[in-house]
C-alpha cells in the first residue's frame, strides 16, 4: 500500500481505442484490466476507468485567475520536474491546451504550475505541481 490512499475515478468516453492511445501513448499510463465497455489505467499511481458511453458533454467552466477552468476536471499533482517533462512532451506533440501551462502565485506561498487539456472524448485534465509540496493544502 502506498504512503497515501490512491483515488479512483470513473469517467465517460465515446471511443475506447482513442482513450487507450491517449492515456497510454501520450500520458504514459499503464493499462490495467479491461472489458468490452471499460479500461482501467494507472494514472500516476491512481486508478482511473474509462467507461464507454453514448454521450459526453463536459462544457461547464468556472472563472479562476481570469481563465475558464473546465468543470468537471480531474488530474494529478506531480513533482515540479515531472510537470516540466509532461509540459514539454504535450507541447512537442501539439496537444491543444484548454488553459496553457502557467505559474500561479509566482514567488508566493502555494506557488504552483498548472495546465489543462482534454482527452479525445473531451474530458478535462489538469496536471499541476507545487514548488513546495508541503504547501498543497496551505491557506
Amino acid at each position: 500500500m502506498p504512503d497515501r490512499p490512491r483515488f479512483h475515478y470513473a469517467f465517460p468516453v465515446n471511443d475506447l481505442e482513442a482513450a487507450r492511445a491517449f492515456y497510454c501513448d501520450i500520458l504514459g499510463c499503464r493499462q490495467g484490466r479491461s472489458a468490452e465497455h471499460w479500461i482501467d489505467f494507472d494514472f500516476f499511481g491512481h486508478q482511473i476507468v474509462a467507461h464507454l458511453t453514448k454521450s459526453v458533454d463536459p462544457k461547464q467552466a468556472n472563472l479562476v485567475d481570469n481563465k475558464e477552468v473546465p468543470i468537471p476536471h480531474f488530474g494529478v499533482i506531480l513533482e515540479w520536474s515531472e510537470w516540466e517533462l509532461i509540459e514539454q512532451k504535450l507541447r512537442r506533440i501539439n496537444v491543444k491546451f484548454e488553459i496553457s501551462p502557467y505559474i500561479r502565485f509566482k514567488g508566493q506561498k502555494g506557488e504552483q504550475a498548472t495546465m489543462f487539456f482534454r482527452d479525445p472524448s473531451g474530458n478535462a485534465i489538469e496536471i499541476k505541481a507545487f514548488r513546495d509540496d508541503e504547501q498543497v493544502f496551505e491557506k
